[in-house]
């Protein structure tokens, strides 16, 4: 075929991604440096914190699979990244077993028992601002702990003392702190300073931690301790659950005793689905992240994207519009199984799909507007992600979060871990948009035990019935996204997987209709192209702002390679078999 100017090719993207990082570097954001994957034999682990990236890496050299070290990895990230890793929040775990079970952990956070459907609403119908964010009502029901413990006794090969220890030494013997933790804290600085016990946390004496102090954090030990010696019971019961009730009830929570008592994980059947000729399995509601992907990639399977050309206003054309129809359908339809029928088997359906981009324009963008959420028969952005792949053929991909960064910014008095706001992603009044701009309605509708919708996708990728990729991110809406595009590059395009995960990135979620754009995702020729079909809003994100944070790990002929996403301070770890 002959490519036309607006077609990047893609022997350039190792220089344009290495650019990016690059630029990200100078303009103040997080990003150190350009990376490459990591190569192992044994093993390898990718996570956000590299003190949480060892402690996995640590747990398989041990003889521990991947469920194990994924686990551990999940308590370390509590202690190494309070941004995002948490024992006050919920995530969901997506597991291939060497014997090729293929299972899903939902422990997503509940809505206490108290709580009500227009509990964020003001006399007059009202979203009250901030509410469903910065407030003790904000907070679900925290369900990490149940989800890794119970993850842990059913596939796991290692005890509880032996996966949770490392994260109680980490908090009580401290961690130095590098840039990006430090900065993180001064940045929230003021949030924390409303909350006594956040201050006393993210602050030494009131004074702003610096790069190179060591952070100690001792009542966190104390409650990991009590997790390590009693289970769930360390946690949902006794001194923790009572410090947690406390706190509820010193700033007009809803969570309660009961709350914790009845809180369980559910097991789940992944979402599945093919894409030329590979598996996909994903996360089923209460996430929206493996249907809409399922659904998107299913749109994009008959488009030749390879040969469009990556990074072409083609490609991009084609892959807005499966976005823009598949989170119309996201509003209408998706939210918690337990309480709605969530038509899953028709959403992700490839015939639902030809129907649904039937009125795809190759030459003309789609208005918002004109699209709502697809006709069924009737059927009965701070988060994280880590990636771990073992030798013996297990794959465990794992998103956990709090939901804006540091969750609430309020920190359990004496627990030493902070509160989730998670009941912001719930539909706090229909039609109208949470924090990230998406918008739900009755079936993401607050209902007392009922789990908020997440747009959270861990996924792994199967070749011939084997783990080939396990990948994921952080961002909100644009999770799903993230995800869709690490994949589309490794198969599609054929990237290396450094490439796949450093490659600039765009988004667009039908409302509000417009396009998110990082840096160097449009060449100058290709925003001319897609401004032609009618893409008007292709706004660009700016050098301090990127789009997710995809931890990956890729099973080739040379091994494991893992790679951190270049956009934030992560880390890759590879176990070798012997001495590389």
């Amino acid at each position: 075929m002959v490519r036309t100017m607006d077609q990047p090719r893609t022997r350039l993207v190792s220089w344009i991604s290495a650019f990016v990082c690059v630029a990200l570097t100078f303009s103040g954001a997080v990003v150190a440096k350009a990376r490459v994957a990591e190569l192992a034999d044994g093993g390898m682990v990718a996570t956000r914190s590299s003190w949480a990236s060892q402690v996995g890496a640590d747990i398989l050299s041990q003889g521990g699979n991947a469920v194990d070290a994924a686990v551990a990895v999940g308590f370390a990230m509590a202690v190494t990244y309070p941004s995002a890793g948490n024992l006050g929040g919920g995530g969901f775990m997506v597991i291939h077993l060497a014997d090729g079970t293929v299972i899903t952990n939902d422990h997503r956070e509940k809505a206490p028992s108290a709580a009500s459907r227009d509990m964020f609403l003001d006399e007059n119908g009202d979203v009250i601002k901030e509410l469903s964010l910065h407030s003790h009502l904000a907070a679900g029901v925290p369900g990490s702990v149940a989800g890794l413990l119970d993850v842990l006794e059913k596939h796991g090969t290692m005890t509880r003392a032996q996966i949770i220890q490392p994260a109680i030494d980490l908090a009580a013997k401290g961690i130095v702190l590098d840039r990006d933790m430090a900065e993180g804290f001064a940045r929230r600085a003021e949030a924390f300073a409303k909350y006594p016990a956040s201050a006393a946390v993210f602050t030494h004496d009131g004074k702003l931690y610096q790069i190179g102090d060591r952070w100690v954090q001792k009542d966190l030990a104390a409650t990991l301790r009590r997790i390590k010696d009693k289970g769930r019971a360390g946690f949902y019961q006794g001194k923790t659950a009572d410090l947690l009730v406390a706190e509820m009830q010193r700033g007009g929570g809803l969570i309660s005793h009961q709350d914790l008592l009845d809180y369980r994980s559910v097991w789940r059947e992944p979402i599945r689905g093919t894409y030329r000729g590979y598996e996909i399995i994903s996360m089923p509601p209460p996430s929206s992240g493996g249907v809409l992907l399922v659904q998107m990639l299913n749109m994009l399977e008959a488009h030749d994207l390879a040969a469009m050309g990556y990074g072409s206003a083609q490609a991009i054309h084609t892959m807005i519009e499966a976005e823009r129809r598949a989170y119309a359908d996201r509003a209408q339809h998706l939210g918690d199984m337990d309480f709605y029928p969530v038509p899953i088997q028709q959403l992700i359906d490839k015939k639902y799909a030809k129907a649904r981009f039937a009125d795809f324009d190759p030459a003309k963008a789609g208005k918002s507007e004109d699209i709502e959420s697809g006709q069924l028969a009737p059927e009965s952005m701070e988060t994280t992600h880590a990636s771990v792949m073992d030798a013996q053929g297990n794959a465990v991909s794992y998103t956990t979060t709090l939901n804006l960064s540091y969750g609430s910014k309020i920190v359990v008095s004496g627990a030493g871990f902070l509160l989730n706001n998670e009941m912001d992603d719930f539909s706090a009044k229909e039609n109208t948009a949470n924090y990230y701009g998406v918008i739900g309605r009755q079936a993401n509708a607050i209902e007392p035990g009922k789990r908020m919708l997440s747009s959270m996708t861990p996924t792994i990728v199967l070749k011939d019935g084997v783990p080939m990729l396990v990948t994921g991110s952080p961002g909100g809406s644009t999770i799903i996204t993230t995800t869709m595009q690490v994949i589309l590059n490794v198969i599609d395009h054929q990237m290396s997987l450094s490439d796949a995960v450093s490659s600039p990135r765009f988004h667009h979620q039908w409302v509000p209709d417009r396009v998110l754009v990082e840096p160097f995702a449009l060449s100058p020729d290709t925003r001319k192209v897609l401004e032609a079909k009618g893409h008007k809003q292709l706004l660009d994100l700016g050098t301090r702002f990127s789009l997710g944070d995809a931890n990956s790990v890729l099973r080739t002929d040379r091994g494991f390679e893992g790679m951190a996403d270049p956009r934030n301070a992560g880390t890759a770890m590879g176990v070798f078999k012997s001495a590389p």
